[in-house]
């Protein structure tokens, strides 16, 4: 069963219910971290969304401090997809950084089309390299990346 078929939106899941459906230790990693980090909450929400045959359809997590959205997180059976959304004014720093991400991550970059406003990366967290990438793009976003990351040693 797809996840919108689980948890259609009269039936929000719980987060243990996510994260058996998701099923991998990423998930929880990154949530603790953004948490942490940002001291923000994951605030659910659902899409109607029936865009590339319905993967953003159902319900995601969110999470956004101070207006801005720093991720979406889309449940996946066994991961998950991140989407963030990387604006113009961030986008020389995405560009330095994606020499250090993993192949993966860069191909995502490179084949994401720039909007009107930047580009929004949907990146499938499968391993420990991409959610790693996925952390310092957040940073980036939240606008405390700096130099001295994990990336940068």
């Amino acid at each position: 069963m797809t996840w919108s078929e689980l948890y259609d939106e009269r039936h929000e899941p719980v987060d243990s219910q996510i994260r058996e459906y998701v099923g991998t230790p990423c998930w929880e990693d990154l949530a603790r971290h953004i948490q942490d980090k940002y001291r923000v909450q994951p605030k659910l929400s659902y899409s109607r969304c029936s865009m590339d045959n319905g993967l953003w359809k159902g319900w995601n997590v969110q999470y956004k401090k101070g207006g801005k959205s720093l991720c979406t997180l889309y449940p996946k059976q066994g991961t998950f997809t991140s989407l963030i959304a990387i604006g113009f004014r961030e986008m020389n720093e995405a560009e330095q950084l994606m020499p250090l991400c993993s192949e993966y991550t860069q191909t995502v970059f490179m084949q994401t089309t720039c909007g009107h406003w930047g580009k929004s990366l949907a990146i499938n967290i499968t391993n420990e390299n991409i959610l790693s990438d996925v952390k310092e793009l957040i940073a980036l976003r939240a606008g405390v990346r700096q130099q001295g990351s994990s990336f940068d040693k």
